[in-house]
């Protein structure tokens, strides 16, 4: 038997192909449905998810997964996308004209010329680009890098740029250059296949859980996933899992594998592991760091109010750093006439802002949407408050020497495998997340032939 830690799209993705290769399996999940970060909320008709995740890839193996997993559920959805900033809206991606009258031609002209100067410094002396703002400045220039990633990186990481892991944001934005995002701006061909830059998504029109939810359906025709239940131990001996301990509503319970797959932090398992490892793994396992999610959705008496799939908000006085409406990804996401808007707060678990109150996080939520003149108060339907524990894997300048001492102790284990997010400390995308569990199903079943 197969055991899987974690009901996230990594974890469910290695369970439908083990499944359907007849490969008996289990799937253990802490919270009560599946998903991780991307489920779907529903209350009174109104349905949202955690943060706007939209599916693209640019592989057509994944993507032809996905449209026979969702037999038609799936809406294509135009990417629009701005940044509010000093009470005005950018189009992202960079529109010349947009940014010319809207940071002033002096700005413009200063945001061109540090380019061209970093330009220049490249082919004369590259720069060694080791955090987030060495690579910023070097492919975008001082100047834009002060205007908007300095101060909306620092919101999203809550660490200084200099601290950012330049693999990160060359990961995230890939091949995107001050010069590539001008040159999709003139030609909309330009840049098509870049994620940054792509104009179109998929999109289930229940809202993006509806994906974990098709998968739990087929493995439910074969296998089990059990929600509600906690990892409590994970027992080892000579370098192979044996059996884990689980807890639920009926109490701890041990069960033996023949293969285990973990997709929940990397942390959490480390943590798990009876006999502990070694004190320099649990050293760089406790230096690993993870950023945690607030959300907050204002139900509105009105049709819509934006027609944004994202307004990404730098400005430090704002507390929320990103808005999204879920009824311009598809109108099934609210009741007919009824819109509602997701803020997104990046912070760490136990500060003031995970700490605060629902009513307050709602309070100050209402307060700067109608500051910002989306929403008036009376409006205001009902809320939802969701707090979501390690949703983003933190890559700092030092996280991969932590990381690769943890990783080089994993390996050794004969039958455990890693995937998905947390599960790898890997900044994934979904296609990214479900790509490593169809890669774990393989080797898994590879290893396993006679």
């Amino acid at each position: 038997m197969v055991i899987i830690l974690g009901g996230g799209l990594s974890g469910l993705t290695v369970a439908y192909f083990l499944s359907r290769a007849e490969r008996e399996t289990i799937v253990f999940e802490a919270h009560n449905v599946v998903g991780g970060l991307a489920r779907t909320v529903v209350k009174n008709g109104f349905r949202f998810d955690l943060g706007g995740h939209r599916f693209f890839t640019k592989k057509e193996k994944i993507e032809d997964f996905i449209k026979n997993l969702m037999r038609g559920e799936l809406l294509v959805v135009p990417r629009k996308s701005k940044i509010y900033m000093s009470k005005k809206y950018f189009d992202y991606p960079l529109k010349p004209t947009n940014a010319i009258f809207g940071l002033g031609i002096p700005t413009t002209l200063k945001i061109v010329a540090d380019y061209s100067i970093e330009r220049l410094r490249k082919v004369i002396r590259p720069r060694n680009n080791v955090s987030l703002e060495d690579w910023v400045v070097s492919n975008f220039g001082r100047t834009m890098f002060n205007i908007y990633f300095k101060t909306y990186s620092e919101k999203v990481w809550g660490i200084n740029c200099n601290r950012i892991s330049a693999e990160w944001v060359a990961q995230r934005i890939k091949g995107l250059s001050l010069a590539t995002a001008i040159k999709n701006a003139f030609f909309r061909f330009s840049g098509k296949n870049l994620p940054t830059l792509a104009d179109r998504f998929l999109y289930p029109t229940l809202g993006i859980g509806r994906i974990s939810e098709r998968l739990q359906e087929e493995i439910n025709r074969y296998n089990t996933i059990q929600t509600d239940t906690r990892i409590e131990k994970i027992n080892h001996k000579d370098f192979r899992i044996e059996s884990v301990v689980v807890k639920n509503c009926d109490g701890s319970h041990t069960v033996k594998g023949e293969n285990f797959v973990s997709t929940i932090p990397i942390t959490t398992l480390i943590n798990s592991l009876d006999p502990k490892p070694p004190e320099e793994v649990r050293r760089a396992s406790s230096s690993l760091r993870y950023r945690d999610l607030v959300i907050a959705t204002i139900m509105i008496n009105r049709r819509n109010v934006t027609d944004q799939t994202w307004i990404y908000v730098p400005e430090k006085e704002i507390p929320f750093g990103r808005i999204h409406e879920p009824t311009n990804w598809s109108p099934k996401m609210a009741p007919e006439g009824k819109t509602l808007l997701v803020t997104e707060y990046f912070c760490f678990e136990g500060d003031q802002t995970w700490s605060s109150s629902d009513e307050e996080i709602t309070d100050v939520t209402v307060h700067y949407l109608e500051e910002m003149g989306f929403i008036r108060k009376d409006e205001v339907i009902d809320s939802v408050i969701v707090r979501v524990p390690k949703a983003y894997p933190i890559l700092d300048t030092e996280y991969k020497t932590h990381y690769n001492k943890i990783l080089e102790y994993l390996q050794k284990f004969k039958n455990l495998y890693i995937a998905g997010r947390t599960g790898m400390f890997k900044y994934y995308n979904m296609d990214h997340a479900m790509e490593s569990g169809i890669e774990v199903a393989e080797r898994i079943l590879q290893n396993s032939r006679p």
